[in-house]
């Protein structure tokens, strides 16, 4: 490949590449090159990032549907992160090899002639009282104000002045201690970069601050009945094969709510588990896939229990299979509360006075992958 086919994510972002890379080939192509038909036509795109920079290529490409500027590029991964769920998901690896000039042509062969896989997208909205989050994602970007669904009616009164911000996310949505410790992290690795050199180190520094922020051991002065989500978060879905919203319980003990597309979460863990067809059926539940239309929202307690989680021991506290999810969260004891999607996290504040809400909904249209290896979860959807 030559430099000009090369994009430094830190000068030009996903969505210039789309406006202005692609754009150029379209217009050519409109005025009779053939060359720059044929390349737009059979473009594939090489992501070389972590989940967070996958998912925001994979946002940025998905506004060529709601332009109709078919066809989309699948894309494939060269994994660069901590975790790397999405390029394990789809036979990329779970980690970027030491040979890595052999490995990177390796990539770039089977990007080339791979199978492509359809993958469901999730659109993210915020509406809060007017202010804005803390250090948000790329992904997530500042909006006029938006329309919440209607059918589900809105308990109380909502402020004069709102704030919206909008965002697409792949692999899992989620609030709570996970996502405090990610956010953590990343405040380090932003202030002192030489700390995180690879995933092994990371993982080391996600280790520490699972017990620095209270994962594990919860500081004695902060009452048990004041740590879970059920202070502060409700939770409405619609459930599988059902149009309306529903409110669900969320137990006491939870710490974090994680809303999961794919079958791996947390460096390739599978925490919904591979459930038995009569628990599936007591449940109301349907088996796991990517492309399925549905996410799997699942609770972890606290660091003890989402340690034999992640090490597969048990699975988590089964919550909810959705086509729709609505979060509202509102201040008290907290000020603040932590999200990320993908990997990416932020400070959400908070008001005493005012709710604030995230709906999630599946983007209309599915995005593609190109399949890297043996894909170990079944696809409706594969075309050469």
């Amino acid at each position: 490949m030559g430099e000009e086919q090369v994009f430094d994510l830190r000068f030009v972002k996903p969505h210039e590449f789309v406006q202005y890379g692609l754009g150029c080939l379209e217009m050519l192509a409109d005025i009779g090159d053939s060359c720059a038909k044929e390349t737009r036509e059979k473009l594939r795109v090489v992501v070389a990032g972590g989940d967070g920079t996958v998912g925001w290529v994979l946002g940025s490409l998905g506004e060529l549907h709601k332009q109709g500027r078919e066809p989309v590029p699948p894309i494939a991964i060269i994994p660069l992160g901590t975790g790397n769920d999405l390029s394990r998901s789809f036979g990329w690896g779970g980690s970027f090899p030491f040979n890595w000039k052999s490995a990177v042509k390796r990539t770039l062969d089977r990007a080339s002639t791979g199978l492509i896989c359809c993958l469901d997208s999730w659109n993210v909205l915020i509406s809060m009282p007017a202010g804005k989050v803390v250090d948000p994602p790329h992904a997530l970007k500042p909006v006029e104000e938006i329309s919440l669904d209607q059918e589900l009616k809105i308990e109380g009164e909502l402020p004069e002045k709102v704030s919206c911000y909008e965002g697409v996310f792949c692999n899992y949505f989620s609030i709570g201690m996970d996502a405090q410790i990610a956010y953590g992290f990343h405040h380090l690795r932003n202030e002192k970069p030489y700390l995180a050199q690879g995933p092994f180190a990371n993982k080391l520094i996600y280790s520490g601050y699972g017990c620095k922020q209270g994962w594990f051991f919860t500081p004695c002065i902060s009452a048990p009945s004041l740590r879970g989500l059920k202070n502060i978060l409700r939770m409405y879905v619609k459930k599988v094969n059902c149009s309306e919203w529903e409110q669900v319980s969320l137990p006491s003990s939870v710490r974090s709510i994680v809303a999961l597309n794919l079958n791996n979460y947390a460096s390739g863990r599978n925490p919904w588990g591979n459930l038995k067809p009569e628990y599936l059926e007591k449940r109301g539940f349907v088996g796991a896939h990517v492309n399925d239309g549905l996410l799997e929202v699942f609770g972890l307690k606290q660091g003890w229990h989402a340690s034999f989680v992640l090490s597969d021991l048990i699975s988590a506290k089964h919550i909810a299979q959705a086509s729709a999810i609505r979060f509202e969260l509102r201040g008290g004891e907290w000020e603040e509360a932590y999200l990320q999607m993908d990997g990416e996290p932020w400070k959400q504040p908070m008001n005493k006075d005012y709710s604030t809400f995230v709906e999630i909904k599946r983007v209309p249209f599915q995005s593609v992958v190109v399949n890297g290896g043996v894909f170990s979860t079944p696809l409706s959807n594969q075309a050469s």
